[in-house]
């Protein structure tokens, strides 16, 4: 029996089996993209990786973005791309590390194909987000990744343990978790809903860690509207426009997109895209002014020469209509803007199409929002996105202090980070052990 055993421990030698270190746990608070990248980057690694999240499912902030098209990332240029986010340097290389070629590919990895939109948005081919999530959940799971819902993080105790309330069996229960290494990925404070409700906040502040202030991103605005113009065109797109404002450094931002008019104000995809210099601009001033090419792809030299044709017996409104296509929606924001002295003299009303400005009073609250701004402070994080105040916890996704537009690069922005901050888990763990 000893000679046995002698031969047993020789043999596991030979293999360097004794040298392989146990492998380490590691705990994920959120199941969205980010808290999903980090754990397979963590997983793939040998570790023992188990993710909590408060919501009865993970994802769901993922699969709501999907209703409509699940808009993965975008196919422009890298630099270019790379320019549409506000973030340090850090967050960047990320980017750089994990770029819209590389989520592609791994999209296509979990056996979803891909194409790109005449807009240069990556949509998965059939649209949806489900069957993506359910192939990645797959994949966790053959990782070894245990998941467990219904698990809402309320901080630390004194021993340095996670503390959670949870459910089991309909029944609520406190847990204390001990892990080696955690990953905070809790999202922002858009979307309440579906989990991102920034609760983690104060609980980072008590120890210490800078947050900045989370704001609404990608939101709507106010206008200070007339009961005629809601009544009447409330809910209408206003597209094939020219979107711009200055920003608080005195740059221009122009964009050819469109908007919506709603019932408090404007949104939509080109909205979303000024959103932060118009955010910044009303924090500064109480205010701001956001411009309406109405028709972008005329000169003003062009409109006014229409604009000074005889009208003859038509109305106004026909006369703008029959020489300039204006939509009721254009023409409803040109008598909304404008005085009646500037509607009856062509090159002031030339100038107003070419530059229409809208004060918008306030953002939307940030629960409507579809992302937010804010978040750890970068000097908060080490290059591996762990908190130095906080050895051996990291984060990732929204919570981190970044900005970006739709269009695929918020998803980008959290697959990119997550995907960083499980290799610096790796780094961390691996150094701890010696290797």
């Amino acid at each position: 029996m000893w000679n046995q055993f002698l031969i047993g421990v020789f043999i596991l030698k030979q293999f360097d089996i004794f040298d392989i270190p146990p492998a380490k746990t590691v705990a994920i608070i959120g199941g969205g993209p980010a808290g999903l990248m980090a754990a397979e980057v963590i997983a793939s690694a040998g570790h023992l990786v188990s993710v909590y999240d408060a919501m009865p499912s993970v994802g769901r902030k993922f699969l709501l973005a999907g209703v409509g098209g699940m808009n993965i990332t975008h196919a422009e240029p890298a630099e270019d791309f790379r320019a549409r986010y506000s973030a340090n340097a850090q967050f960047i290389n990320s980017l750089k590390q994990f770029d819209a070629d590389a989520l592609r590919q791994w999209v296509h990895g979990l056996g979803i194909d891909t194409f790109v939109g005449t807009s240069g948005r990556v949509f998965p081919t059939d649209m949806k987000a489900a069957p993506l999530l359910r192939a990645w959940l797959h994949r966790l799971r053959e990782l070894g990744v245990k998941i467990y819902p219904r698990h809402r993080w309320l901080g630390w105790n004194a021993q340095g343990e996670l503390l959670f309330s949870a459910l089991e069996n309909a029944n609520p229960i406190s847990k204390t978790i001990r892990a080696d290494a955690v990953v905070l990925a809790l999202g922002g404070a858009s979307w309440q809903r579906l989990g991102s409700d920034g609760a983690w906040v104060p609980l980072l502040r008590e120890r210490g860690v800078q947050v900045n202030e989370l704001v609404p991103s990608n939101s709507g605005f106010d206008v200070a509207w007339s009961e005629f113009l809601i009544s009447q065109h409330a809910g209408a797109p206003l597209q094939g426009v020219g979107l711009s404002c200055v920003d608080a450094q005195g740059m221009p931002r122009r964009i050819l997109s469109e908007a919506i008019i709603s019932d408090y104000g404007i949104e939509g995809t080109g909205i979303y895209a000024l959103s932060k210099y118009l955010r910044e601009n009303l924090a500064l001033n109480g205010s701001a002014i956001l411009n309406i090419d109405l028709l972008p792809d005329m000169s003003l030299e062009k409109i006014e020469q229409k604009l000074n044709k005889p009208r003859e017996k038509n109305s106004l409104s026909n006369f703008l209509r029959k020489q300039l296509h204006l939509s009721p929606v254009k023409l409803a924001l040109l008598r909304e803007c404008t005085s009646k002295q500037t509607m009856e003299n062509p090159a002031l009303l030339a100038l107003a199409i070419k530059k229409l400005s809208l004060t918008l009073t306030a953002t939307r609250p940030i629960d409507e929002a579809i992302s937010s701004a804010g978040g750890v402070a970068s000097k908060e994080l080490n290059t591996a996105f762990m908190l130095t105040k906080m050895p051996g916890v990291f984060c990732a996704g929204e919570m981190l202090d970044w900005d970006a537009p739709t269009g695929g690069y918020l998803l980008t922005g959290c697959f990119a980070s997550g995907r960083a901050t499980g290799v610096g888990v790796v780094q961390y763990l691996n150094a701890a052990r010696g290797q």
